[in-house]
């Protein structure tokens, strides 16, 4: 997509972390951006520190009347979107399959996975409409391979949000609309915290990613190259190709067993 020629931008979890780093590097780029989040504090205070290229949307992704309200306030202050971020997700929990509360593994997938549909559904048709633009959806490594226990409802819905990216970019091909899938590997963010926020249970309270080194801005400037090259997929931590080969190869070998 040719940036120079971009909009609006609607970003979701766009109050924090990876998703206002996007927000700020499409910016930096010239794109008025609509920051979603379902936090009104944190958007309030984001928004405070920004200039008149940022308005807040509180949205919760759940929410499909919340969307459709969002889109018709979001158009009227900056005109159509022509960059669709769907970023909104939550942690996993580190609960192992068998001993998860139903309604936890409903509640990470109505956000992580369904809410990007909802992104999706909103959006989409008028993007076709336009005959441009660029959707991206956030899944995670976790959406390329699920190699640590505990990771099954976040996994899951990862796995589901890139699967409905490539179905998604082959329909929207043909009507000149670009779709991205990005799969960012562990960044510096609050995600832990927001989740316990939200309502979600982890394993681990406490437990935080703020120490990790990688840093959102780094990680958003990968997305914006990725959005102008109209990147199939977006990765951001070239070390994790090792373990998705690896899921990859168990793969092709079992082509070769009974059934091969």
């Amino acid at each position: 997509m040719d940036l120079a020629a971009a909009r609006h931008a609607f970003v979701t979890g766009g109050a924090s972390g990876i998703g206002l780093a996007i927000a700020d590097a499409l910016a930096a780029e010239g794109v008025p951006v609509t920051l979603a989040d379902v936090d009104a504090e944190a958007l309030a205070v984001v928004l405070a520190a920004r200039d008149a290229r940022f308005r807040g949307q509180v949205l919760d992704v759940r929410d499909r009347a919340g969307w459709a309200r969002a889109r018709a306030e979001a158009e009227a202050a900056f005109g159509p979107v022509d960059i669709l971020i769907n970023n909104a997700g939550v942690a996993p929990d580190g609960m192992e399959l068998a001993d998860m509360d139903p309604d936890a593994f409903d509640w990470v997938v109505a956000i992580n996975l369904t809410g990007v549909f909802n992104g999706v559904s909103t959006f989409g048709k008028a993007f076709r409409a336009l005959g441009r633009g660029q959707i991206v959806n956030t899944a995670s490594m976790s959406g390329m391979t699920a190699d640590w226990p505990g990771l099954g409802s976040y996994a899951s819905s990862k796995f589901g949000v890139a699967a409905m990216t490539e179905v998604l970019r082959m329909e929207m091909e043909p009507y000149g609309v670009g779709v991205s899938l990005f799969c960012p590997g562990t960044t510096a963010t609050n995600l832990m915290a927001n989740t316990v926020k939200l309502g979600g249970k982890l394993r681990d309270p406490e437990g935080s990613l703020l120490g990790f080194p990688v840093q959102p801005a780094q990680v958003a400037a990968i997305v914006v190259k990725g959005i102008a090259e109209n990147r199939p997929y977006i990765f951001t931590h070239p070390e994790r190709r090792v373990a998705v080969e690896g899921r990859f190869a168990r793969i092709m070998a079992d082509f070769e067993g009974p059934g091969g």
